[in-house]
Formats: structure tokens, sequence, C-alpha cells
């Protein structure tokens, strides 16, 4: 499992050059403020309040946000590979679920398309990631996640602690086959038509079971009709 360096989470409290704040129901910019005051101020609203906030905060900060069942209590981000990486270049879709007791509660997020790496499960797309599974705290919010935490787990991969055995394995034992390995991941699965198509097959497969309830809804009706 990926631990955060004390760098890397004093990166998490920066300051914010100018924020957008819900109060009742009017838009506040917050200019100059360290985000940490922001986050304590945010904290004493309502959890539904703040993951409101959070999301808006996602969205403006030009992440592609697509909301699944018209709700933000789940929906997908765009996430580019950070520069510098193995994974520059590459385009994942990351699910993400926020529970209600968001965010005393962290959420839970997967890769959508197919990623190599030692911390992401190659089947599930679930990560290992500490500060999501066991350090989440309140201070913490989305932006958090895809500017620090991810980027973090893509450039600095552990493969002591792994969710994807083949991965960790060829990363200690050939570092250089591992590189090639991660590439040809990248070009195969992480490009821009691989997220589009796989929100097709999605899209896809929810009409398919519409289709199929429907035609079971149909020989129900025809089993109870009158002989």
């Amino acid at each position: 499992m990926l631990s955060l360096s004390k760098s890397t989470k004093e990166k998490v409290f920066q300051p914010s050059q100018s924020l957008l704040a819900i109060s009742g129901n009017d838009l506040l910019e917050v200019n100059a403020l360290p985000s940490i005051w922001i986050s304590g101020w945010i904290n004493m609203s309502s959890p539904s309040k703040r993951r409101d906030m959070d999301v808006m905060k996602l969205m403006m900060s030009d992440y592609n946000v697509e909301t699944i069942n018209d709700g933000l209590n789940e929906f997908n981000v765009e996430f580019h590979g950070p520069k510098e990486s193995l994974y520059e270049g590459g385009v994942w879709k990351i699910r993400v679920e926020l529970p209600d007791a968001y965010p005393y509660k962290s959420p839970s997020i997967g890769f959508v398309n197919k990623i190599y790496h030692p911390n992401v499960d190659e089947m599930s797309g679930s990560v290992c990631l500490d500060v999501i599974n066991q350090s989440w705290s309140p201070m913490f919010d989305l932006l958090n996640i895809f500017e620090v935490f991810l980027p973090q787990l893509l450039l600095y991969p552990n493969p002591s602690d792994p969710l994807n055995g083949d991965a960790a394995s060829l990363m200690m034992k050939d570092q250089k086959q591992y590189d090639q390995k991660v590439k040809e991941y990248c070009e195969r699965y992480a490009k821009k038509e691989d997220i589009t198509n796989s929100a097709a097959e999605d899209s896809s497969g929810d009409e398919d079971i519409s289709d199929e309830e429907s035609d079971s809804s149909d020989d129900d009706i025809a089993g109870h009709a009158d002989p």
C-alpha cells in the first residue's frame, strides 16, 4: 500500500487562489485563503453540502466529470497520467463513489479501463492507497485525490504491498520489462477512445438490462393472461 510522504501531505494544504463556496443559495468567492481554513469551514456544513462543494470544485478545475444516474454520489472522472512518469500520455476513467457520510468516510475509487500497476487490481480496478483506505481525513477532498494522491500512486508504485502480484514481481525482477509492459497497457487500454468506448458499453449494458426486464415483464403478463 502506498503511503504519502510528509512533503506530499503538506502540499495538500497549499493556499487556494480562488474558490467558490456555497452559503445558502448563494455562491461566494473566497480568495487567497489557506485550504485548511476553507476545509474547516466546509466541515461545519452538512455532508451533502460538502459533497456538492467538492464535486463543484472538481468540475471548476477543468476535470471532465460524468455523473451516473443524475446524482452526485457516483460519477466518472477523466484522469491523465502524470508528466515524467511511465503513464504519461495515458487517459483513464476513474469511477468515484461517495458514501452518505462523506467526507467523514472515504470515497471509493477505481480505474475503469485497464492499467498495469502493482497497487491497482487489474480486473476490478480497485486501488491500494492508504490515504484512501486507512488514513482518510475530512480535511482531504476530491481535488486532492486527482491532483496529489493518484499522481503520487503512479509516480511511486509500491511492489511490496501489491494488488497486482504479477506487476509487482516483474517490477522487482526486471525493471526494463516492467516499464515496457506499462507502456504497452497505456497504448492498448489508455487512449481517449478507450474511455469513450467504455462509456458507450456502459450505456449499451444499461439498455440491454432494461430490455431484458421489459421482456420478462411482458412474459409475466402473457403467462397470467386468461385462457
